[in-house]
């Protein structure tokens, strides 16, 4: 196979989020991407037996599809619950459902009564001491959050149901067993607690944790304690259908050939990864942090203590992120961007191909990964705009306009020799925001899909450094050219009625 002449994909994927159980309701996590548009790209870019790395694993996405794929999948991340989801699911495929069942049963026959009889109590009457169980450490949670120490983000009744549980499948001997009940445990805790925030005007179960949509530990008004039982035993009705999912995914695979696919994970820094697998990757899909709001380390402590998964301070102290208990500043994360995308090249063969997905107003950021990926002899041949996702987040909601959605994929060929940015000074933004919006007429425009063009533009012309666009400049711009935001949509429209989608 010949890599350098693999036509780039140039074209937004329609995302599909909810098409795999294997990643959609099975265990949150932050900025999850899409499973299909992931695996398109690994397809594209990559063969059979190839190793696929991502530096930034997340919860596994880029792993688990390469694996699924018939490649070698690498899973990195710095964050114990990143892999602990990652690798979970994967252990999925070693056990079998009749034997998943039978432990469902034997877990049920020993602590579902008792779960029962304690949420029938009432918290004021139930002392934690009381009982035999172990329990987390009363560990101090980050400085923003609305509650001080560990064990104030539950009731008594969610604090003992949960241990009472997880105490049972810690019994399990089978280690990839053992495994995936943690893994339905996990998914549990997310909802047994206090910031489980539940949505007005639904079904009580309806809802999710201020962690993932406000990113901080933000306690619910109205605490809402649902059934610990319940839920923990609903959550098999997605593990099974995952389990069905990857088993014929590679089922497909062996009748095609050999198979060839493998799951690896490690929890290194990715200066550490780079040494580890210089010049091994095939290709390299990642989605490095995008800088302020989401602390991953932070937000990850509600699970990291109860499972054990606590990371250390040195660990701490290398997180990729602006703020934080560790109050990381701009400058830091910057220079740290850069470098690891620098150390992400390094780990690429030569003629083969990376893409970061990226999204953010700062340009500082945008010319971070671009200055790092010239350096590192890698010309950028695709920029896609994935634009339009239908499903839309709280801070999306809330700060409209100002906020940015979907994701903008960045793919370069690592070469040789590149040729260099021009060194022009002269570049009009409103010259060039005129030009796009010129030419679609009476079409929708999404602000997000306008900036990265922008972006492009700023770096082709060597002038990124001098792009400081500020969110309240490009909508001044779009609204001086006749053009008004739809707050419902969320997307710029000349019309009421467009008659078509730019993306």
């Amino acid at each position: 196979m010949n890599y350098s002449n693999i036509i780039p994909i140039t074209k937004r994927i329609p995302a599909n989020r909810q098409g795999a159980k294997r990643h959609y309701g099975l265990h949150p996590y932050f900025t999850r991407r899409p499973f299909n548009v992931v695996r398109d790209y690994i397809l594209n870019f990559s063969d059979r037996g190839d190793t696929v790395i991502d530096p930034f694993g997340g919860s596994g996405v880029t792993a688990i599809e390469a694996f699924l794929a018939n490649r070698i999948g690498i899973q990195n991340d710095i964050n114990p619950l990143a892999n602990f989801i990652a690798s979970s699911i994967v252990e999925l495929t070693k056990v079998e459902v009749e034997d998943i069942l039978d432990h469902l049963n034997l877990v049920e026959r020993d602590c579902k009564e008792n779960i029962i009889e304690i949420q029938n109590q009432d918290n004021s009457k139930i002392d934690i001491y009381d009982f035999n169980v172990k329990l987390p450490s009363n560990v101090e949670l980050p400085s923003n959050s609305d509650v001080r120490s560990y064990f104030d983000l539950f009731t008594p009744k969610q604090l003992l149901s949960l241990a009472i549980l997880k105490n049972q499948i810690d019994k399990i001997d089978n280690p990839s067993m053992r495994q995936v009940f943690l893994l339905a445990w996990s998914s549990t805790l997310a909802r047994i607690n206090k910031t489980f925030i539940s949505t007005r005007g639904r079904a009580e179960t309806r809802g999710g944790s201020s962690i993932f949509s406000i990113y901080r530990y933000k306690v619910a008004k109205d605490i809402v304690e649902l059934n610990t039982w319940e839920w923990f035993y609903n959550r098999f009705r997605n593990i099974l259908e995952a389990k069905k999912e990857m088993m014929h995914s590679i089922e497909l695979n062996q009748r095609k050939g050999e198979w060839l696919g493998q799951f690896k994970v490690y929890k290194l820094d990715v200066d550490e990864l780079r040494n580890l697998f210089y010049e091994s990757a095939d290709y390299i899909f990642t989605d490095p942090p995008y800088g302020g709001h989401i602390s991953y380390l932070d937000l990850s402590t509600l699970w990291n203590s109860w499972l054990g998964l606590t990371p250390s301070e040195e660990v701490r102290k290398k997180e990729i992120i602006v703020g934080g208990d560790l109050k990381f500043t701009e400058s830091h994360y910057i220079q740290r961007l850069k470098d690891s995308v620098k150390s992400s090249f390094d780990m690429l063969k030569d003629g083969r191909w990376l893409s970061i997905v990226f999204q953010h107003w700062n340009v500082d950021y945008f010319d971070a990964i671009l200055t790092a990926a010239q350096e590192s002899n890698a010309e950028l041949l695709s920029a896609v705009s994935q634009i339009g996702d239908p499903i839309w987040s709280m801070h999306k909601k809330k700060g409209k306009e100002s906020v940015l959605a979907g994701e903008f994929i960045l793919t370069f060929l690592k070469k040789s020799l590149i040729k260099g940015v021009k060194e022009d000074r002269r570049m009009d933004v409103k010259g060039i925001i005129g030009k796009i919006l010129q030419g679609y007429g009476n079409k929708v425009i999404y602000g997000e899909y306008l900036l990265n063009q922008l972006v492009i533009e700023a770096w082709k012309y060597g002038i990124i450094k001098e792009l400081k666009l500020k969110k309240e400049d490009l909508s001044k711009i779009l609204n001086e050219h006749g053009w008004t935001y739809d707050s419902k949509n969320h997307y710029w429209c000349k019309t009421d009625k467009p008659k078509d989608y730019l993306f």
